[in-house]
C-alpha cells in the first residue's frame, strides 16, 4: 500500500508574536468536541495529550506553561483526521493559527508523521509527539482485547505485538521505529511510561 502523502508544503508555521499563547483547556476540549465526534478517537487524542503533559512535567522539568503546550498539542493533533481526512492537519494548524496559538505548538502538531506532512520533529516536544503517537494508539487496541484491561499489561507482551504483523496492522512498525531512532530513550522504557500514564484517561 502506498504512503498517502499530505504535505504541508511549509516549515514554518503561527506567529512568533503569539508565543505563549493556548486555548483554555475548556477551549481545548470544546474545539475537541465540535471537530471529533468519534469517541475512540477522541480518547486516543486525550491520551496522547496526557502521557505528553506527563513526559514534559516528569521528564523534562517542564513549567505550568511548556507542560500546557505539550499536552494542547497531543489533545489536538488529530483534531481534523474525521472530518477532513484529506486535509490532515491543515486544516487544523490554519485553524490554531487564526486562533493566535504558540506557534511551537503549531509546529509540534505539523510534526507528528514527517513522511506524511513533509515537516521534520525538530525540538523535545516534536519528537515526542511522533514516539507516542503511534505507540499510544498500539497500547489501547492491546490492552483493549485482554479481559482485564490495562491492568496486568507488561512490556514484554507489547514488544511481542508489535513483532506481529496482523496486530493491529495499520499501525506503522516503521513509523515507530524512526520515531524510537530520534530519541536517547530505548522502546521499553516509551512503551512503560505509556502503559503507565494513558491507562486512567477516559
Amino acid at each position: 500500500m502506498s504512503t498517502p502523502i499530505l504535505a504541508l508544503n511549509r516549515s514554518t508555521f503561527g506567529d512568533p508574536s503569539n508565543k505563549g499563547n493556548l486555548l483554555s483547556d475548556e477551549e481545548a476540549l470544546a474545539l475537541l468536541s465540535e471537530w471529533v465526534p468519534n469517541q475512540r478517537l477522541q480518547l486516543h487524542m486525550k491520551q496522547v495529550g496526557a502521557v505528553m503533559k506527563a513526559w514534559a512535567i516528569e521528564r523534562e522539568g517542564a513549567d505550568e506553561l511548556t507542560a500546557r503546550k505539550w499536552h494542547q498539542a497531543g489533545l489536538l493533533h488529530d483534531a481534523d483526521w474525521e472530518k477532513f481526512p484529506d486535509s490532515h492537519c491543515r486544516v487544523i494548524i490554519e485553524k490554531l493559527e487564526e486562533l493566535k496559538v504558540d506557534p511551537e505548538v503549531i509546529h509540534c502538531i505539523a510534526s507528528h508523521g514527517p513522511k506524511y506532512f513533509g515537516v521534520e520533529p525538530e525540538n523535545t516536544m516534536d519528537k515526542m509527539i511522533y514516539v507516542f503517537d503511534e505507540l499510544s494508539g498500539f497500547i489501547h487496541a492491546a490492552a483493549l482485547i485482554r479481559p482485564t484491561r490495562y491492568e496486568g499489561l507488561d512490556v514484554k507482551s507489547i514488544q511481542k505485538k508489535l513483532k506481529t504483523p496482523s496486530f493491529a496492522a495499520q499501525v506503522s512498525r516503521d513509523d515507530i521505529s524512526d520515531a524510537i531512532s530520534r530519541i536517547d530513550t530505548p522502546l521499553e522504557e516509551i512503551i512503560a511510561f505509556i502503559i503507565d500514564h494513558q491507562k486512567e484517561v477516559q
